[in-house]
């Protein structure tokens, strides 16, 4: 039994292990038939289905005041700004959760760590979030190989509450992802998404054709969402 999409995260089961405050993130999806999704789950997952498809999100954000173990928040390595490709996806034991295709951050050091112990694919890249007159733009290009991203959008200020859809795209409790030959959940938990309409103003994009999706950014997203931000605790991996 798949569980239900709900705003409100579940608990975490024990302490957690990290925390992260992100800010000013941009929402971009698209839809995309599952069978075009499927190859790309880890063993295990299927691709998730809303409204008759299955989605690919691009979502940039700036992330700051990471802890781990109940630390202080790291200075510099803790900091950047990021930019993802992520897909929805459902385990054999209903959990629903996101899988990434690629991440890009600026710390070096934070990219190998993430690496290192999750298997997460974070690239290294230049990454950059500048604040205009009431729009915000996103760079992002790659030290090492292809991948590029610049993005400006305008937030709105009219909430967007009660939707199926941004529901069913940023209310995910997890991710999966592959380590040591297995399939492994690692739980999140953070208030209620804080989400406002937003109109999105230029998209350069080669990230999701890197990440193996490709003819969708040249087409306007089906959905465009804003948010000022949470901060999110991750749980142990199970």
């Amino acid at each position: 039994m798949i569980e239900p999409i709900r705003q409100v995260a579940p608990e975490l089961s024990g302490r957690a292990v990290a925390s992260q405050r992100w800010s000013k993130l941009a929402f971009l999806h698209w839809r995309v038939p599952s069978a075009a999704l499927a190859g790309l789950m880890p063993e295990g997952v299927r691709p998730d289905e809303h409204d008759g498809s299955s989605w690919v999100g691009l979502i940039a954000f700036y992330l700051d005041r990471a802890t781990l173990f109940g630390s202080p928040p790291i200075p510099y390595l803790g900091s950047f700004a990021e930019v993802n490709v992520r897909l929805y996806g459902v385990d054999e034991q209903g959990r629903r959760g996101v899988i990434f295709c690629s991440l890009e951050a600026s710390r070096l050091t934070s990219v190998l760590a993430a690496r290192a112990a999750f298997s997460i694919p974070y690239f290294w890249a230049k990454t950059v979030l500048i604040e205009g007159d009431g729009t915000i733009e996103y760079t992002s290009r790659r030290m090492v190989g292809d991948g590029e991203f610049r993005m400006i959008m305008r937030p709105g200020s009219t909430p967007v509450v009660g939707d199926p859809t941004a529901d069913f795209l940023t209310a995910r409790w997890g991710l999966f992802t592959r380590r040591f030959g297995r399939t492994i959940f690692l739980p999140n938990h953070h208030e209620p998404w804080p989400l406002v309409d937003a109109e999105l103003l230029s998209l350069d994009d080669t990230l999701l054709q890197r990440a193996g999706i490709p003819g969708i950014s040249n087409t306007p997203p089906d959905s465009v969402l804003y948010s000022e931000g949470v901060t999110t605790w991750f749980g142990r991996a199970r």
